[in-house]
């Protein structure tokens, strides 16, 4: 969907956050969307092993895999925790209330689910949403690591405390790992922190800050 009729003031609006600066400032450009190439051999291999997948009793409790979605080259890759219902029924990661509250943060920014690349550390739903265990993850992270290398993002960005603190290996807050950047894995890919929709819909008071950190992938982008 195109954002270009759309100005940032009425997404923030949608989102709940009043924007105070001057609408020169607070209007973003738009960064054009690469081409999406057919899915390749090494794609195909690994969504259908992804698919297969039983290494873990989350594959028992499963109503299917969620692998991934967007551009394949993208330059911009959202890493989320793992699916949540809506995901599982759907085999999409971030939709229902907290992909729409994403798609607008996107929006807000001049990008759609189009233009990025968004997948989760688990590709199976937890039961009752619950934090994944660690040797979830560790059969998991193989392949969320085949994505990174096939994607080849130039800007990472982890959405949530539990894929902020994994992707970086570190116990530290949000509140301390936000507002900076990282570098990860060994192209030492820029990486910043975001909070997670679904928590922004039960914490709308931290929209705001979701706001700056928009910003901030935006001013990322620009300079890469």
């Amino acid at each position: 969907m195109s954002t270009k009729n759309i100005t940032p003031e009425q997404i923030l609006g949608v989102m709940g956050i009043e924007v105070w600066q001057d609408k020169e400032t607070a209007t973003a450009t738009e960064t054009a969307a690469p081409a999406n190439p057919a899915t390749s051999p090494d794609w195909q291999k690994l969504e259908q092993t992804v698919k297969n997948c039983t290494l873990c009793a989350l594959s028992k409790s499963r109503t299917q895999t969620v692998f991934g979605v967007g551009n394949k080259k993208a330059k911009l890759m959202f890493i989320g925790e793992a699916p949540g219902a809506n995901e599982d029924l759907q085999g999409k990661p971030f939709v229902g209330r907290a992909g729409m509250l994403l798609n607008a943060m996107l929006q807000a920014i001049g990008l759609n689910r189009d233009e990025v690349y968004i997948a989760n550390i688990l590709k199976c739903r937890p039961p009752n949403n619950r934090d994944p265990e660690p040797s979830e993850v560790e059969h998991c992270t193989p392949y969320l690591l085949q994505q990174i290398e096939l994607i080849n993002p130039k800007l990472i960005v982890a959405v949530g405390r539990i894929a902020a603190q994994f992707l970086l290996n570190t116990t530290e807050a949000m509140s301390r790992l936000r507002g900076r950047q990282y570098h990860y894995g060994p192209k030492q890919t820029p990486l910043l922190v975001t909070y997670h929709p679904a928590y922004l819909l039960r914490s709308p008071r931290e929209k705001s800050k979701a706001y700056i950190d928009f910003l901030a992938i935006q001013k990322a982008l620009q300079e890469l």
